[in-house]
């Protein structure tokens, strides 16, 4: 077996993620393009090699700034990653290939995403598995309305209702500007750094008919906003929020309900609501909607005197930055926010 560099052509690469069934959409080699564009950050996708033929991939990203230190992690900006393979043999490879790639980085942490649990087989001592940094919240969705409206709980049904009644209206299109727009004010009400404009232009350049923006609407006037990716039979909402005005009408579950049925229309019969921290009040949103929490397995590799990053907004170590930043005025966290998040990873 050999571990190599992926080359330009990436078409190989994508027919072995979508046969195999343990890839996710963050696989896919457009994410190289995708980190490297928006972000500037290097990116190491090692392909597994047997008999001429690949038996396994991993993509990597290399995240280094002063704010968030350095690490190699799979993948920076996703949900999912880890290295796909044949068997544990390879998928070990891999791991052990990427951990000595990152100390002749020199970088501080390799850091492996997985879905699936149990996880693959990561080799030998110097691997730390953490189940306790995310879960992730995924549902299965049927072709009937009604039937998916029964399956929120009922407190959560009657939120939904709510902004039925206040007549919302959702489209679905592909203005990632107007998105951009309400999800920098909630991001900031939150106290977190926004991305760029234009990565959210780059991921809808990259992936095309793959993703659209789901949009309500109050009275004409736009309130709530998400990006959606598919994959397979999924969708997965990745960016969205909404305005002050937004609470005041439900649109924040009007809209997930308004994808959820975009999303089954399409044949869609997954639904994905991404990862959350327990703790915080996006993990308690997903709960209220009947998704049950799968604890996410992620596995670090630490070089010596290291520990485990802990890039999150429930870090004591920046409560006081959170809190700043939520009483930036907008226009200035819109300038400084993509210079920042860019180390979160």
């Amino acid at each position: 077996m050999k571990i190599l560099p992926l080359a330009q052509d990436t078409s190989a690469w994508d027919r072995y993620v979508r046969a195999h069934r343990a890839a996710t959409f963050f696989h896919q080699a457009a994410w190289r393009q995708v980190i490297e564009r928006a972000f500037q950050h290097r990116t190491h996708y090692l392909v597994a090699e047997q008999d001429g033929a690949i038996a396994g991939v991993l993509p990597l990203a290399q995240v280094k700034t002063r704010l968030f230190g350095h690490a190699l992690i799979s993948l920076p900006f996703c949900v999912y990653g880890g290295p796909l393979a044949e068997n544990d043999a390879v998928g070990a490879a891999l791991a052990t290939e990427a951990a000595a790639l990152a100390r002749r980085l020199g970088a501080d942490a390799t850091e492996l995403r997985f879905l699936a649990d149990p996880a693959p087989a990561v080799p030998g001592p110097d691997w730390i598995r953490r189940d306790a940094l995310y879960a992730t919240f995924r549902k299965p969705i049927t072709a009937d309305h009604d039937a998916n409206m029964k399956a929120i709980p009922r407190k959560q049904r009657a939120m939904v209702r709510k902004g039925i009644d206040h007549g919302l209206q959702a489209g679905t299109g592909r203005d990632v500007d107007l998105l951009h727009a309400i999800y920098a004010e909630s991001v900031r009400n939150l106290g977190t750094p926004v991305f760029s404009r234009g990565y959210f232009r780059i991921l809808r350049e990259t992936f095309a008919e793959a993703m659209d923006v789901v949009t309500i609407t109050d009275a004409g006037r736009p309130v709530a906003a998400v990006m959606n990716f598919y994959w397979r039979d999924e969708v997965l909402p990745y960016y969205g929020g909404g305005t002050e005005a937004a609470r005041r009408c439900h649109a924040n579950d009007f809209m997930y309900w308004s994808v959820m049925r975009h999303a089954a229309d399409r044949g869609c019969r997954l639904f994905d609501f991404g990862r959350s921290k327990e703790g915080t009040g996006a993990y308690a949103f997903k709960k209220n909607w009947g998704f049950p929490p799968t604890a996410l397995p992620y596995f670090f590799n630490l070089a010596p005197g290291q520990t485990i990053p802990e890039n999150n907004p429930l870090n004591p170590k920046y409560r006081l930055m959170i809190a700043a930043w939520q009483k930036l005025p907008l226009g200035l966290a819109n300038r400084i926010g993509p210079f920042v998040v860019r180390g979160l990873g």
